[in-house]
């Protein structure tokens, strides 16, 4: 089973940009959808991004056009690079997966987000 580590979070101007590293203590593979969720205090956990075993990938409307999100399955790792930061980016950023084939799950630690104006 897998099991995720986030880092790069931290504190950073509007208009900056920050990348967010998920590191798998297995590997991920092209058959595992990953995924970056985050949570704004007194808010639900949404998702921001995605990408599935083909490549596909997908962000909610919040965040189109300023974040990305990649995978290298030879280094088990996903990244979520944040550009044009708000201030309504800030909140704990979690990564996520799950095997198509298994179908377990895993969802990392967390890391802190916040974006000064």
């Amino acid at each position: 089973q897998v099991q995720l580590v986030e880092s790069g979070g931290g504190l950073v101007q509007a208009g900056g940009s920050l990348r967010l590293t998920c590191v798998a203590s297995g590997s991920i593979s092209s058959r595992h959808f990953m995924a970056w969720y985050r949570q704004a205090p007194g808010k639900q956990r949404e998702l921001v991004a995605q990408i599935t075993t083909s490549g596909s990938t997908d962000y909610t409307d919040s965040v189109k056009g300023r974040f990305t999100i990649s995978r290298d399955n030879a280094k088990n790792t996903v990244t979520l690079q944040m550009n044009s930061l708000k201030p309504e980016d800030t909140a704990v950023y979690y990564c996520y997966s799950v095997s198509d084939i298994t179908r377990l799950s895993s969802w990392g630690q967390g890391t802190q987000v916040t974006v000064s104006s």
